[in-house]
């Protein structure tokens, strides 16, 4: 295939690059040159905002749209003069209202989401833009991705604290639910996608099955070769400060995407293969958080708001 991708540079779009590159498509990237390039692709060098005339007159058999996180994003691109005979785009879980009932369906009604604010709704808009304009599209809701080329401190976290044999501050009891999503499943996803063109175009992703905070913190671990010592940290402290999620516990239902796709990578195996990019790319992930700082500075003589497990 003949396939443009927005981004290129940073973590799923990087990896979506890489994996269609891979697969021996021609491959495009939309970027404004500011990190290195994966090897293979055309770079289109620019702003997706400012396109001018570099697509008009092209031709994509896929457009995989990754970095649309507005309206005018959707837009500029629809504008550009650029034709296609498929377009997805990688919205997000965010779209969905934490008041909905749980797991979040994708019959369910969309609209504000107070936890993640304007950003789940810019990308609710951005989805409508799309549809309204190009009602074959096909639209991806996410829950947490990690894998190869994560660029944010997420598993990062717990990898640094077990290499640096700390224990781990955890919330509260460490129950709290996560679902992750790995590049990898959503690099196949796509593929069959365009392979099958389901009549449904509005699919949650992700893992069917969710792990707790402690679950998942007990596999970094494992995967780094240490075993993980909690300390449970009350609710009164604000989580953000020393812990890389929100207090925010949602649940998607993927079964549209299992009937399609029912194997994944298994989160254990996920987590293994990003940690051996990790360890020896460790310059890779931008924005560190200061969690170990907040939780040297604030927690550690903390023992009244802390049981250890």
């Amino acid at each position: 295939m003949k396939i443009l991708i927005t981004g290129g540079t940073t973590f799923v779009s990087k990896y979506s690059a890489e994996y269609f590159v891979a697969k021996g498509n021609d491959v495009a990237v939309i970027n404004r040159g500011n990190r290195a390039q994966i090897a293979g692709v055309t770079h289109i060098n620019c702003d997706r905002t400012a396109l001018g005339d570099r697509l008009n007159g092209k031709h994509f058999d896929l457009i995989l749209d990754v970095t649309a996180y507005t309206e005018e994003h959707i837009k500029t691109l629809l504008d550009s003069g650029v034709t296609f005979d498929d377009y997805i785009i990688i919205s997000s879980s965010a779209v969905y209202p934490e008041t909905n009932p749980q797991p979040f369906t994708e019959e369910q009604s969309c609209g504000y989401n107070s936890v993640w604010g304007d950003y789940g709704m810019n990308k609710l808009k951005a989805e409508r833009y799309l549809r309204a304009n190009v009602p074959n599209a096909y639209i991806l809701r996410p829950p947490y991705f990690y894998g190869v080329y994560d660029n944010l401190y997420r598993e990062a976290f717990p990898f640094d604290c077990a290499m640096q044999d700390r224990p781990f501050y955890i919330p509260q009891n460490g129950d709290m639910k996560l679902q992750f999503f790995n590049v990898t499943d959503l690099c196949r996803f796509v593929e069959i996608l365009i392979d099958k063109h389901p009549d449904n175009h509005i699919f949650n992703v992700g893992n069917k099955d969710t792990v707790t905070v402690k679950e998942w913190v007990e596999l970094c671990y494992k995967t780094v070769g240490k075993t993980a010592e909690f300390v449970c940290v009350s609710k009164d402290i604000p989580q953000r400060d020393y812990f890389c999620f929100y207090d925010y516990e949602y649940v998607l239902d993927v079964s549209k995407q299992n009937e399609l796709m029912p194997d994944i990578v298994p989160l254990e195996q996920g987590l293994k293969e990003e940690f051996e990019w990790y360890k020896i790319n460790l310059d890779s992930v931008y924005n560190r958080k200061p969690y170990m700082e907040y939780i040297d500075s604030n927690l550690v003589k903390k023992h009244d708001n802390q049981k250890i497990l």
